[in-house]
């Protein structure tokens, strides 16, 4: 079954002509607009409903749209990977070469999103002063694989396609972050989805093994397929995931069920001369 075929709706959302230059930029620009609205949005939700948000210092509200504006993306990359990896008939017969209308939407939009998240990383980095080179490392890699897919459009998406589930972790990532600025750490709720995210974590290191699987049972033609460049950005990312920073991230958010404390933030309680959520809340007391 092919999504965009099963529904003249989806047919008409997916039936594109993708080898056109313009056709591709297109949706990559607008996958950044639709995130970028995204995070207006969260920003102007947050504003008018939540106290917890007018709490915050800057570089927390930035922290706290991106990671809305992740979680949304998680939900999209879910969906698109799950059913390339578990539904697709034509991605479990070739997993090197094949495409698809709905991929080629999918890789797209997640190009315009990864090209909105090094936007973000880099002026809140230059505005605030500060340089994660995990994260940096990690969206510029990202954006990397996806871009290669607007140049050589011969590239296969089987494996964009799981890139893209392993951002599986960013809805529990954004409840868990935003409960855990709400004060809400020592609840049966928040404790449940550290569960969840922690497994998820666990789900994102074996499918990483996959993708290894995958590229080295077709290291010739997935070579060939990719290009010399485009194989090794995606190479890089898979190595760095695999052995730095799913470890890493798995370790930190297993610490922070035993410890609950925002290690983003963790040494800076005071920033341009305003008090994060937590230190006003703990004054107000």
């Amino acid at each position: 079954m092919n999504p965009g075929n099963a529904d003249p709706v989806f047919g008409t959302t997916f039936e594109w002509d993708y080898l056109l230059w313009e056709v591709r930029l297109t949706f990559l620009a607008a996958g950044f607009l639709i995130y970028l609205g995204v995070f207006l949005l969260s920003h102007w939700l947050s504003s008018w409903i939540s106290t917890t948000y007018h709490a915050l210092y800057a570089k927390e509200k930035v922290f706290w749209n991106m990671a809305v504006t992740r979680g949304v993306f998680g939900l999209q990359s879910c969906v698109a990977g799950l059913w390339a990896l578990l539904v697709d008939p034509v991605f479990h017969a070739d997993k090197v070469y094949s495409q698809q209308n709905w991929s080629w939407f999918n890789c797209l939009i997640a190009a315009g999103f990864f090209l909105l998240e090094n936007v973000a990383v880099h002026i809140s980095n230059v505005i605030f002063r500060t340089f994660d080179a995990f994260l940096v490392a990690h969206h510029l890699l990202a954006f990397g694989g996806l871009a290669g897919l607007v140049i050589n459009v011969k590239s296969g998406h089987y494996l964009p396609l799981m890139g893209m589930l392993l951002e599986m972790s960013t809805p529990s990532t954004c409840i868990s972050w935003m409960l855990l600025k709400a004060g809400c750490a020592n609840t049966f709720f928040w404790k449940a989805n550290q569960w969840v995210m922690i497994h998820l974590f666990h789900c994102r290191m074996i499918l990483t093994y996959h993708m290894w699987w995958v590229c080295i049972f077709n290291w010739n033609s997935v070579v060939e397929n990719l290009g010399l460049l485009h194989f090794t950005v995606l190479f890089l990312g898979l190595f760095a995931v695999t052995l730095i920073l799913n470890p890493y991230w798995t370790y930190k958010k297993t610490q922070q069920l035993l410890n609950p404390t925002d290690w983003n933030f963790e040494n800076k309680e005071v920033e341009n001369g305003k008090l994060n959520g937590e230190t006003l809340r703990k004054k107000r007391m």
